[in-house]
């Protein structure tokens, strides 16, 4: 392949990811300030069409252009580093555990194993990162109103759980109704 195809690709890949940002929502209705959006998807298919640099690539540009047409302050400057955290342990996943022997059970294991991380990932980053970053620079401290335990336990963990199966099962729906481009790629 090319440069010029490979740079293309990731950069149409990219401005979908950015695009597919603005399709968000809420997954528990306690906590409508966690929403799951599908800018995983194009992501993945970087990695399954060009390779883990280029996956990272495409993550990185989506996330600039984030910062810089679409950036709501505060939560904007602390979320998108635990975003990225937690699709790059999903990059890894699909990189290590399915990319080269893409079998169904295959697939459940990488699922598996990027749902866990990403959640165990982010009751830590939430704990040291973005609760304290949270009550300093947005006046929103979770300890005071819900209570740290209730918070980690009953909205991060749930929703990050919830997150990771929902996006392996859209990632794997794209992937199975792609397989025909896939091939031709």
């Amino acid at each position: 392949m090319t440069n010029t195809r490979k740079t293309t690709i990731i950069a149409i890949l990219s401005a979908l990811s950015f695009l597919l940002m603005y399709l968000k929502f809420p997954l528990i209705p306690t906590a409508n300030f966690l929403e799951v959006d599908f800018s995983l998807v194009p992501i993945l298919f970087g990695l399954l069409l060009l390779d883990i640099q280029s996956s990272f690539a495409i993550l990185f540009i989506r996330t600039l252009l984030k910062l810089l047409l679409n950036n709501q302050g505060v939560s904007t400057v602390i979320g998108l580093p635990m975003n990225i955290a937690a699709m790059s342990i999903f990059i890894l996943a699909v990189a290590y555990f399915w990319k080269n022997d893409q079998t169904v059970k295959n697939y459940l294991k990488t699922a598996v194993v990027a749902t866990l991380g990403s959640t165990l990932a982010m009751l830590v980053l939430n704990y040291v990162y973005a609760v304290p970053l949270y009550a300093a620079f947005a006046n929103f401290d979770i300890k005071e109103i819900l209570g740290l335990t209730n918070y980690l336990l009953f909205m991060v963990l749930p929703f990050n759980l919830l997150q990771g199966v929902v996006l392996s099962i859209i990632f794997y729906i794209c992937y199975k109704a792609a397989q025909p481009i896939l091939k031709k790629v």
